[in-house]
């Protein structure tokens, strides 16, 4: 926020957005601490594909997140209306103000708002007020089990976290919370370098032992019949990759698609183009039966 010259208030959306759980993701499908639909989150150029989900990511989400704030900005020159288009979109601030008679208060649009968005700025001067004075309250704050410093290693090659944390004596649920963005615990640093993070009084031994962690168990991690070359399963390409299982879905009461591909570790574009389903269809997976082809490893 500092980098983007944003005012700090702004740490306290992605704790009314998802209790800054990197793994949350809402009935629409909206991902990550910052709760970034698919379609912002492009916008924003976060990789989104099989393997990789930078929504999850917590520091690539809060670049993005604050380029996000800052076009808001630019649109509004007012906070209080940039924190309520980030909830609910710019085009129903914009009806709200219309429907207000052009007045950009946000208190004078408040009626005009959808409902949830009537109870979003509320929420974030609740949590600012609980992060200032809740030593008031007696609430005390709880013990984090993350480490408390981290570095990051540029990652040339296929690499299971598990490889990581059998060789380095790791827990693997350290390394997957230090690394949510890998959807499958792999980093498919193919035809890119990606990072992985790591406790910083590991990454001397990763360094010393990275030769010794990238052949252990690689034909068991990596065996070429199991395994989908991730440039074939890229946010841009949506053909079915061979090698791949179809799935037959039957979609139940309640269920969006949103849910159903981040159940089966695909994305809601690849999930739209296998089954030809146009964004407005999303209503009718709610309301009947449907059957729907997925694609998994």
């Amino acid at each position: 926020l500092e980098f983007y010259g944003l005012p700090q208030e702004f740490s306290v959306l992605p704790i009314i957005e998802s209790a800054l759980n990197p793994r949350a993701v809402s009935r629409a499908g909206a991902t990550g601490i910052w709760q970034f639909m698919y379609g912002t989150a492009r916008m924003y150029n976060l990789t989104i594909n099989s393997y990789v989900d930078e929504r999850r990511d917590p520091v690539a989400s809060s670049h993005a997140a604050a380029r996000f704030i800052r076009d808001l900005y630019a649109i509004y020159n007012d906070w209080t209306l940039v924190i309520a288009a980030y909830n609910c979109g710019p085009g129903n601030v914009n009806k709200a103000i219309r429907r207000a008679g052009g007045k950009r208060d946000y208190w004078d649009i408040y009626y005009f708002l959808p409902r949830e968005t009537r109870g979003y700025v509320p929420a974030f001067i609740a949590a600012s007020y609980f992060l200032e004075y809740h030593q008031e309250h007696n609430l005390k704050a709880i013990p984090i089990t993350l480490p408390l410093t981290t570095d990051t290693i540029m990652i040339s090659g296929m690499l299971h976290l598990q490889q990581v944390s059998e060789v380095l004596d790791i827990p693997l649920n350290t390394l997957r919370d230090l690394n949510p963005q890998y959807r499958l615990d792999i980093i498919p640093a193919t035809s890119k370098q990606y990072s992985l993070t790591l406790p910083i009084a590991t990454v001397g031994q990763f360094i010393d032992r990275e030769a010794e962690i990238f052949a252990y168990k690689d034909s068991v991690f990596f065996n070429p019949n199991n395994v989908v070359n991730p440039s074939r399963m890229a946010s841009t390409n949506h053909s079915i990759p061979p090698g791949s299982t179809r799935v037959v879905y039957r979609v139940k009461e309640g269920d969006v698609l949103g849910t159903i591909a981040q159940r089966h570790n695909v994305t809601v574009a690849q999930v739209r183009a296998w089954n030809n389903i146009r964004a407005v269809s999303y209503t009718h997976l709610r309301a009947h039966e449907t059957v729907l082809d997925l694609v998994c490893r």
